[in-house]
């Protein structure tokens, strides 16, 4: 069935360096169970994602430059959470919306 060498010591050689392969397999497949046990703990510890986020300018008091909704991708390192009512009030004051995620058109404020 198998073409395995016939005399005992090539047999033990086989053997020991199977074995050796086993423990290599082993190794990796608890590392790789635990990186997936880390990225479920991360998702599952993974604050919810905001409805709404302003994006903050440069400068002292960081004034608002871009209102986006919470899930949007374009939104720049230097922002926070907004409630709906901040949104709706921080466009009515002419921050602009954000061209890509359109919280104007969500807020029912086009």
């Amino acid at each position: 069935m198998y073409d395995l060498p016939s005399d005992l010591p090539r047999l033990r050689t086989l053997e020991q360096q199977l074995s050796i392969w086993i423990r290599h397999v082993r190794t990796a497949i608890a590392a790789a169970e635990q990186r997936e046990q880390e990225r479920q703990q991360g998702e599952e510890r993974r604050p919810p994602t905001p409805d709404w986020i302003v994006e903050l300018g440069i400068g002292q008091g960081a004034p608002p430059s871009e209102v986006h909704a919470g899930h949007c991708h374009a939104a720049g390192k230097r922002r926070r959470e907004i409630s709906r009512e901040q949104a709706l009030a921080l466009l009515a004051d002419g921050v602009r919306a954000c061209a890509h995620c359109r919280p104007d058109t969500d807020l029912g404020v086009l």
